[in-house]
């Protein structure tokens, strides 16, 4: 799924350049925009390489809608140079990878476009990095917030006699 999600964009750009798109093509661009909304854009460590990740179901959905969408757009009557070119190109990056024949845990699943999934948040204490990544970004936050009511707050009548 690495291969797949180092060209997410492209799979993406192909997509959105259909003239007219078919509602299956709408259907799986939707559910991989919702998808990947809600797998923090794949932001935490270890979303789509580490296995106990709790964000690594949900971004396997994404990126498994996202080789459907490629599929779907190959096997459309009307062929277009750009897909054959970019599903060419991610399976020479599969072989040359050996992750062709890579299966995560999650693989055997079945693709299902109507069940968004969500990160285990129960799993996420006992996963270091992600417990990382969000005390990092809660402590941002605060930081922030704090550094704009300071910022903030008007100087008193002694600091301005002061400084003027």
């Amino acid at each position: 799924m690495r291969v797949i999600a180092n060209n997410l964009d492209a799979i993406l750009d192909v997509a959105d350049q259909e003239f007219a798109p078919d509602p299956t093509t709408q259907k799986l661009q939707s559910f991989i925009s919702l998808q990947y909304f809600f797998c923090f854009r794949s932001w935490m460590p270890g979303s789509i390489t580490d296995e106990n990740s709790p964000f690594n179901e949900c971004s396997h959905a994404y990126l498994a809608g996202a080789q459907a969408l490629l599929m779907h757009l190959k096997a459309l009557p009307r062929r277009r140079p750009a897909v054959e070119a970019l599903s060419s190109k991610i399976e020479l990056e599969m072989l040359s990878n050996n992750t062709s024949l890579v299966l995560c845990r999650y693989s055997d699943e079945p693709f299902n476009s109507a069940e968004v999934l969500m990160p285990h948040w129960a799993d996420i204490p006992s996963h270091p990095p992600t417990m990382l990544a969000i005390g990092s970004f809660v402590t941002l936050l605060f930081a922030g917030g704090w550094a704009l009511t300071r910022r903030a707050r008007p100087k008193s009548e002694g600091q301005l006699m002061a400084s003027g």
